[in-house]
């Protein structure tokens, strides 16, 4: 199992990623980026509306790794859609963070046919086209999407001139996505996962415990390795080091595939909202 994934631009992406949704800002962020660092992750994932992209970006540049090494990701959030707003967006997140570039820059959410009518796609492509010129005057060096389900990446995409590097989608034992996972990799856009563990809920899964006590390994590590050999980018969070440093040790064991059916045939269950019924 490498620990990179090639984009489809040619930019390598680390995995597991480290994220850091409902870290607070300050000391709690800091310490929590260095010690994931400290631990060999190489890939921080934020965003505008976590509201801790000052201590992330603090905790990269006490990492004592070089910014070159890392991957940073951040989102632009639903409120700042749209070509200008996202180019001011852009440069908060920027500001926030202390960063001269980003590896990765997400649209956070689709704007939807619930909220935005007929306008939705428009929207989104508005928001698209603001997140190319980033990308082409070489501050970016991937964009991507979130959450993003097939129908919203085909109409995108008919106005793109860059295809998404990334989909960032809810992704974990119960909630599969296989027509959106399939569609991401017939386009060559990679995936992430976001909420791998189920908000922690999995841990106390009957099977998921009979299969990690098999592996030798902890429930999330467990499932951290299964989202990996579905090809897939999970994003893990903790702010405890312990646990930190457990979730990176999934590279010396191999779930066998009659293992990997059972967890894939899990009881389907969403832990977010469906991208077409948001309404934030």
């Amino acid at each position: 199992m490498e620990k990179s994934i090639k984009l489809n631009n040619g930019v390598l992406i680390p995995q597991p990623g480290f994220g850091t949704f409902m870290t607070k800002d300050g000391e709690e962020a800091i310490q929590a980026v260095r010690w994931a660092v400290e631990t060999g992750y190489r890939h921080i994932d934020t965003a505008a509306i976590y509201n801790n992209e000052k201590g992330v970006g603090e905790g990269i540049r006490q990492c004592g790794v070089s910014r070159e090494e890392l991957f940073v990701t951040s989102k632009v959030w639903n409120s700042e859609r749209g070509y200008d707003k996202t180019l001011k967006a852009f440069d908060k997140t920027m500001n926030d963070l202390g960063l001269d570039y980003l590896d990765l820059y997400l649209i956070h959410w689709p704007a939807n046919e619930r909220q935005f009518g007929k306008k939705a796609s428009k929207l989104n492509q508005e928001t698209w086209r603001a997140m190319e010129k980033l990308y082409e005057e070489g501050r970016i060096k991937a964009i991507g999407v979130s959450n993003f389900m097939p129908h919203h990446i085909e109409r995108l995409i008919e106005k793109a001139t860059v295809k998404p590097a990334v989909n960032q989608i809810e992704f974990h034992p119960g909630l599969l996505q296989k027509e959106c996972v399939e569609f991401c990799k017939e386009q060559e856009i990679t995936v992430e996962a976001w909420s791998p563990l189920g908000r922690g809920e999995l841990i106390f899964d009957e099977l998921l415990m009979g299969l990690a006590e098999k592996y030798g390994s902890t429930v999330a590590q467990l499932i951290i390795r299964w989202v990996m050999q579905h090809d897939i980018v999970p994003l893990v969070k903790s702010t405890k080091q312990t646990r930190i440093e457990e979730n990176f040790q999934v590279f010396d064991f191999e779930i066998s595939s009659e293992d990997m059916q059972r967890i894939d045939e899990m009881k389907p269950v969403r832990m977010g909202p469906d991208p077409d019924d948001a309404d934030f």
